[in-house]
């Protein structure tokens, strides 16, 4: 496996419990992390020492390249994974997804959006889709808070590409509807002070990285304004504990169950979830760890 996660290597957090549980599933599994850690000639030398079954790579780009590369000069079956929606990258990274898709043996993609356009480059891959994993279960089992006050929950990074200036936005258009909601925003970047400052004069928080199953609590709609997305695993912690999302169409959100909404009509769409009273209704599918590690297995053939 050729991956960028550092935490694959690292005890204590999710991915490196989740990788324990993939190598059960596989006589060996050896991950580099290129090219934060391993060099290519490491990775080299362990495909030509080990003759591995399959290559796997995170992505379709540079780390794709390489794995193509090795896996033709040591007869590998070569496996790509599709965690980011290619319509949102730049032309050359776009360039790049067509060549190696189109010599990869079999896919593994995290949405039907994605499946849908690894089809259009290589339409007879083998492609499977198996969403990330995520523990969804201390969310299904949040207790809801009520209050006669509105809460709005937005959760991310604060930079451009999340576009967190649309929901400060969205707050100010219900404030003319006569609706002041309270808006969270959890989370912290580079344009937290910018975004501090945009608010003032309303009503928002901003507690920086907390326990969302604590917020989720208090929500009465949660809404994620990101440009693109590679999947949306806020969007599936909020349908899990039975908050209606509004969203942009990006990543999981439609497949989830999200309402999407287009940037003009995003206010009203949330004005309507707030009058309506909602719940959530997450509509992917998803695994156990056990079964999504057997999933992952067979993904690679």
């Amino acid at each position: 496996m050729i991956s960028g996660d550092r935490h694959l290597l690292e005890p204590g957090n999710a991915a490196y419990e989740r990788l324990q549980v993939q190598r059960d599933q596989v006589d060996q599994l050896d991950v580099f992390v290129w090219p934060q850690v391993h060099s290519k000639l490491e990775i080299w030398h362990a495909a030509r020492k080990n003759h591995y079954d399959v290559i796997t790579t995170q992505d379709p780009f540079w780390r794709g390249l390489l794995a193509w590369k090795i896996a033709r000069l040591t007869g590998s079956k070569f496996n790509v994974q599709v965690h980011t929606d290619l319509k949102a990258q730049s032309f050359l990274r776009h360039v790049l997804a067509q060549i190696i898709l189109r010599h990869a043996d079999s896919v593994r993609v995290v949405s039907e959006k994605l499946k849908a356009q690894v089809k259009r480059i290589n339409s007879t891959v083998s492609t499977h889709v198996l969403p990330i994993f995520i523990a969804v279960e201390r969310f299904r089992s949040v207790v809801h808070i009520p209050s006669e006050q509105k809460r709005i929950l937005w959760t991310g990074r604060f930079e451009e590409e999340k576009d967190p200036q649309l929901a400060l936005q969205v707050v100010k258009d219900l404030r003319k509807q006569g609706i002041d909601p309270e808006l969270i925003m959890l989370g912290t970047g580079s344009l937290e002070s910018s975004l501090k400052q945009g608010a003032q004069g309303l009503n928002v928080l901003f507690p920086g990285w907390q326990d969302t199953a604590a917020y989720l609590a208090k929500a009465d709609v949660v809404i994620s304004t990101s440009k693109h997305e590679s999947w949306g695993a806020s969007i599936v912690e909020a349908l899990a504990a039975k908050v209606p999302v509004v969203a942009l169409d990006v990543g999981i959100a439609e497949e989830a169950g999200a309402i999407i909404a287009t940037r003009d009509n995003f206010a009203a769409t949330v004005l309507r979830v707030l009058q309506s009273g909602d719940k959530g209704d997450l509509k992917l599918k998803l695994y156990s760890k056990e079964e999504w590690t057997m999933n992952w297995k067979d993904s690679l053939l």
